[in-house]
């Protein structure tokens, strides 16, 4: 017996091929003996065992199983479905209904998210169906998959993969019980702001048509955090090249500002022209004015979710002074503000925790939260030319979760409430 032969697990050959498989005497003394050639190896590796070069592959089951599950792990290109499809899907938008504009339904077999959205302004079949074949070139993890649309009038109709889970802000605002959050380590935090940075950046990076792509709708109810590794996914990809918000002619327009789940109902109009949608808090300065959408504003929208990572509380809120009679308006970016003003590392470290989130328990690198500050106000900086670029946030991002890594490693994760004597 050849003392080079090896052992397979994938099938057990019978006798004729174990026999054609063996060499001989006369084959190894043979001048004219073939060897296995580099993409021979390279296949043996992959589950394919050849009986020579002319033989055809024989494929083990581990193999076959390791193709298909690999073959579904491969995106595939949005489709357009058909009006009568998305109806079906839906029982006539009575089944699965979420709220006003969304459903949770199975499509083609897929359990699926669909969400209404109306055409800023009017778009062809044949351009949906381009617009669609350029965005299913970008394929991300952060990113909640695509898997199609359709139009009928002047709305379009999104399709979603469902992801399980949780928005980011309900895990960091329950309605239910405001002094619970799921989200109640800091790597938690920094895991999912590492995240949403490098979906943000692929966004922006991909050049999926002639100029980048913009997202226009983040916040942090458009986010869900999946458990147990508390990742995040950044939801309603392509819905402002797919609905017109993202036309050459933006400049007269409307901002409307749409009321989000925990704030009252603002509305300023600009021009009679065209109606651009948007959530108060995480509008920038420039999209109010104009109405136009860049990846600037995105840059902006997501600073302000980071802070509300920080410190977990919402980007805008009104609280009620006896003393005067009435509303207070409390800015996530003007306190945040506040407590970097301060002068000398130890003070400012002091005002950073006692503006951190409370039910962190004060476990957490106070200078990783400082650095953390100090880039989630770049972002939010009111002129955007001064704003930095996703690519560069998410470098600085990682490098800050990886030090929060090793300040866990070195404490441990602590099971019980800690103690701290910092002033609060």
């Amino acid at each position: 017996m050849c003392k080079s032969k090896r052992r397979s697990d994938g099938i057990e050959p019978n006798s004729t091929s174990a026999t054609s498989l063996r060499p001989t005497a006369s084959s190894r003394n043979s001048s004219h003996t073939t060897r296995p050639s580099r993409s021979s190896s390279a296949s043996a590796q992959n589950g394919l065992f050849w009986t020579s070069p002319s033989a055809t592959p024989i494929s083990s089951p581990l193999s076959t199983t390791t193709l298909s599950s690999f073959r579904l792990s491969l995106s595939q290109n949005p489709l357009i479905f058909s009006f009568s499809e998305i109806c079906s899907a839906t029982a006539n938008f009575a089944a699965g209904k979420l709220s006003s504009a969304a459903w949770r339904c199975s499509i083609r077999g897929t359990d699926v998210l669909i969400f209404q959205r109306k055409l800023r302004r009017p778009i062809e079949p044949h351009h949906l169906h381009t617009r669609l074949s350029l965005i299913g070139r970008a394929h991300y993890n952060n990113l909640v998959k695509l898997i199609g649309a359709s139009r009928s009038d002047e709305h379009v109709y999104l399709v979603y993969e469902h992801v399980q889970g949780s928005n980011l802000a309900t895990c960091l605002r329950n309605p239910k019980n405001p002094h619970f959050t799921i989200l109640s380590t800091w790597i938690s935090r920094m895991q999912i702001a590492t995240d949403v940075a490098h979906g943000l950046d692929y966004i922006h990076s991909c050049d999926g048509s002639d100029s980048k792509l913009i997202h226009n709708h983040i916040k942090s109810s458009s986010i869900v955090v999946t458990e147990p590794s508390f990742n995040a996914k950044i939801c309603h990809f392509a819905t402002a090249e797919l609905c017109g918000e993202t036309s050459e002619d933006q400049m007269n327009c409307q901002v409307r500002e749409l009321e989000d789940s925990e704030s009252p109902k603002l509305k300023r109009s600009v021009s009679q022209s065209r109606t651009f949608e948007g959530t108060r808090g995480y509008m920038s300065p420039e999209f109010k004015s104009s109405g136009v959408g860049s990846q600037k504003s995105d840059v902006f929208a997501f600073g302000v979710v980071m802070l509300e990572l920080l410190s977990g509380e919402e980007p805008l809120k009104y609280e009620f002074e006896r003393a005067r009679k009435c509303y207070r308006r409390i800015s996530v970016i003007e306190t945040a503000r506040e407590v970097m003003e301060m002068e000398g590392e130890d003070e400012q470290g002091m005002r950073v925790r006692s503006w951190i989130d409370r039910r962190l328990k004060d476990s957490f690198p106070v200078m990783v939260a400082r650095k953390m500050t100090k880039v989630a106000l770049e972002c939010v900086h009111m002129e955007p030319e001064k704003r930095p670029t996703m690519s560069r946030v998410a470098v600085k991002i990682s490098k800050l979760f990886l030090e929060s890594k090793i300040w866990s490693q070195n404490i441990g994760t602590p099971s019980d409430p800690t103690l701290s004597f910092a002033p609060r």
